[in-house]
């Protein structure tokens, strides 16, 4: 059994998806495990990591539409606003979603599907730099 991690920043530019499934593939084959599982984690609280739509980016598009309009930034009765009126909205979103992803490794490759894509899912409006942490485990 083999254990390989790595970690990598990202650098967003507000609100919106960054694709990093060529990073993670990267890690993978790095790392050597031709059977087993990657664990991609986010380590921030306003953002997220999404498997999605990687070849119409309208999709992506769609799905932080619709965050925008399920947790909007203006609503008046959120405490949590030092840092802006995007934070609690942020905190929220994170939370609908996921800080982590496993996907299984088979042939040294990670089985995403054809059309799916790993993306860090940024949800404050000004750019920040995000830290993926990558966990390779298998034989």
């Amino acid at each position: 059994m083999t254990a390989h991690n790595e970690t990598f920043s990202v650098r967003t530019h507000g609100k919106g998806t960054t694709e990093i499934t060529r990073e993670v593939a990267g890690i993978v084959v790095r790392s050597g495990v031709s059977t087993g599982t990657v664990t991609v984690f986010v380590r921030h609280t306003s953002a997220s990591l999404v498997i999605m739509e990687k070849a119409d980016p309208s999709a992506r598009r769609d799905l932080e539409l619709f965050f925008e309009k399920l947790v909007p930034e203006s609503t008046p009765w959120f405490i949590h606003t030092q840092e802006g009126p995007d934070d609690m909205p942020s905190h929220i979103r994170m939370a609908l979603t996921r800080t982590s992803e496993a996907i299984p490794i088979i042939d040294g490759r990670m089985t995403l599907g054809t059309w799916q894509g790993v993306f860090l899912f940024e949800h404050r409006r000004d750019p920040h730099r995000r830290e993926i942490v990558v966990s390779v485990i298998g034989e």
